[in-house]
């Protein structure tokens, strides 16, 4: 007897129930899979990472400019720093006592919460090296064509240390009156021979610029000695300038050898923050980097 194709093998609706199960089971073992996926994505890093360390904060970079200059000199070196994460403080040095100079910039790193990298140039140098002795903040010192003065010498003793300087026949001296009644002398660079004493290596254009807006620093300044060093008990970094006519070369690299410096140097004018903005970003990150 013919059998109708319906009766044969296992009955429709059972056929039909296994199959919406095993279509839920997939249905509930993809949901489960995706959850599972949530919990490892969200919930398995955390996990992980729990009890870890945060990365430690990058120091504050703390610029000091020194005479016949101002904070504006530091701007190329100020965009490579921050875009490498580093915090920064371009400071307005008043140039006109080494030992109130110092004085200011001490109560600006007063204000300033965590970890310091100190940088000074020229004149600059001084000013740091007094204002970071005993500051536990300051965890490097970087001298750009800077001075590093024993207690005692002034930036007149050191440029006239070693032959290859000629700022003094280039100098403009200004007499001026203090608040106080006093009188002093402040001291420009002829804006006829700024660039070649200055910044022989930085386009005319901008040099033009840089000697009409340049600081004067006091005679006054440039003749007080220093206090103890902040370089004798704080690690130190120094960029040599090989092409300096402010501060001779061998004057800077005598300094850096006192001081036992990592020291560095560049084929550069004295207006080193303004011409080679790269090599004095790396100076002042490698200290950053050394002292973390």
């Amino acid at each position: 007897m013919n059998r109708s194709p319906h009766t044969t093998g296992t009955p429709l609706s059972t056929r039909t129930t296994r199959t919406a199960r095993a279509r839920f089971a997939l249905t509930v073992l993809a949901g489960a899979s995706v959850v599972a996926s949530v919990l490892v994505t969200s919930v398995g890093p955390a996990a992980a990472d729990k009890g870890a360390p945060a990365p430690a904060a990058k120091p504050t970079v703390v610029l000091v400019h020194g005479a016949f200059a101002d904070s504006t000199s530091w701007n190329d070196v100020i965009g490579k720093l921050r875009h490498d994460g580093y915090p920064v403080v371009a400071v307005a040095n008043p140039l006109r006592s080494l030992s109130g100079d110092s004085a200011y910039l001490k109560d600006v790193l007063a204000g300033i919460d965590g970890p310091v990298v100190l940088a000074g140039h020229s004149y600059g140098g001084s000013v740091i090296s007094n204002a970071a002795t005993g500051d536990r903040d300051v965890e490097a010192l970087v001298y750009l064509a800077a001075f590093l003065p024993e207690e005692g010498e002034s930036a007149v003793d050191l440029s006239g240390k070693f032959p290859g300087g000629t700022l003094g026949e280039a100098l403009r001296p200004v007499p001026v009156t203090g608040a106080d009644g006093s009188t002093g002398t402040d001291l420009y660079i002829q804006q006829d021979k700024f660039r070649h004493q200055f910044a022989a290596d930085v386009p005319r254009a901008k040099t033009d610029l840089m000697a009409v807006t340049q600081r004067p620093v006091t005679e006054a300044a440039l003749a007080e000695g220093a206090a103890e060093p902040a370089w004798k008990t704080i690690p130190s970094w120094v960029l040599v300038a090989t092409r300096d006519l402010n501060i001779p070369p061998a004057a800077q690299r005598f300094m850096a050898e006192r001081a036992g410096a990592h020291t560095f140097e560049v084929r550069s004018s004295h207006a080193v923050s303004v011409s080679r903005p790269d090599t004095v970003t790396d100076v002042i990150e490698d200290a950053a980097r050394s002292v973390r």
